[in-house]
């Protein structure tokens, strides 16, 4: 039987606590670093618990924002001030959580400077939750495109994905059950964005990535 100790996904918005057992539980991370943009996906986009239920928080792109365009050259737009909604939202959602103070200030500057590329958002934004929830991942960029991934590494790009239909179905995922701050109202939300776990957990996240692994492969199979 082939062991897979290598993963290959794509760069997203504070993406899933699914996405970080990944980064937790495999020798070596790949990201694809040559691909085309694909709309509708976490790349631009991530959810959090708000007090209507999930809310959905996406980044405007600039015009061209099609999937003929690398990944690297996607260009955030600024024509409406979409990091102060978003980061009034983020305090809305989680200002009452048990670690928001603790955590804020690593967070708000991003909404407080532009970048010009949703890559290199993305990327400053990963190594900084990555460091908060404590994972010290072996990190690579892909530095081509390939359709087929190697036999040795476990190819997820697009499985995790906000769309249902779209979203692939992983046996080495359990969402484990954690106190949110509108679980009375609305019930356990779970996978939602790391956010999430983090204010809502703080130093507990690291274990409760832990245990949402389950040591399985992932199967290929739709939802």
């Amino acid at each position: 039987m082939l062991i897979q100790n290598q993963i290959l996904l794509e760069l997203q918005y504070f993406p899933p606590v699914q996405y970080f057992t990944k980064l937790l539980h495999y020798d070596t991370i790949y990201i694809e670093a040559q691909e085309h943009y694909q709309k509708g996906s976490y790349r631009n986009r991530c959810e959090i618990a708000g007090a209507n239920g999930i809310l959905r928080l996406s980044i405007p792109l600039e015009k061209g924002k099609n999937e003929q365009q690398s990944i690297q050259e996607v260009r955030i737009a600024y024509h409406e001030p979409w990091q102060a909604h978003h980061w009034e939202s983020i305090q809305s959602a989680y200002g009452n959580a048990p670690f928001f103070l603790h955590y804020a200030d690593n967070i708000q500057p991003f909404y407080e400077k532009h970048y010009t590329l949703l890559w290199d958002w993305n990327w400053d934004l990963l190594k900084t939750i990555a460091q908060l929830v404590g994972i010290q991942s072996d990190i690579k960029f892909t530095n081509e495109y390939q359709k087929i991934a190697p036999p040795e590494m476990l190819d997820i790009r697009n499985a995790i994905h906000p769309k249902a239909h779209r979203r692939q179905h992983d046996n080495c995922f359990k969402a484990i059950r954690y106190p949110q701050v509108f679980e009375e109202k609305h019930g356990f939300l779970p996978n939602l964005s790391i956010l999430d776990l983090l204010f809502c957990t703080g130093p507990e996240a690291l274990s409760i990535l832990h245990s949402s692994f389950a040591n399985d492969q992932m199967l290929d199979a739709r939802e």
